[in-house]
């Protein structure tokens, strides 16, 4: 019996393979992988999100949250100053905040 974790995994990478640029799906992918405690795996898949979509503002904040997971502060505080500086040439001004006060809390 295959797990919902799986199962979206399963649905989310044959979208994939039929749109292989969809960010979405990669971003998809990703929190999967961050939901499982796979983070490396996870900033693998943040990366070709970004890669794909620089504008997806909440891939920088993810990756961000799964470097710290994993121990990388100064992996996570380059990717929220990235992030925050995409978000605010976007104008997502939510995004930019809600990095920023991730930021706050591991400097």
């Amino acid at each position: 019996m295959s797990s919902p974790t799986n199962d979206r995994m399963s649905q989310l990478r044959n979208l994939l393979d039929s749109d292989p640029h969809d960010a979405f799906c990669m971003y998809g992918i990703a929190m999967e992988h961050a939901k499982v405690g796979s983070h490396e795996e996870a900033i693998a898949w943040f990366d070709r999100t970004i890669e794909t979509d620089p504008a997806y503002c909440y891939a920088w904040f993810q990756k961000a949250k799964s470097q710290e997971s994993t121990g990388n502060e100064a992996g996570a505080i380059k990717t929220l100053e990235e992030g925050i500086a995409q978000a605010n040439t976007l104008g997502d001004t939510h995004a930019a905040e809600e990095m920023g006060g991730f930021l706050q809390s591991i400097v």
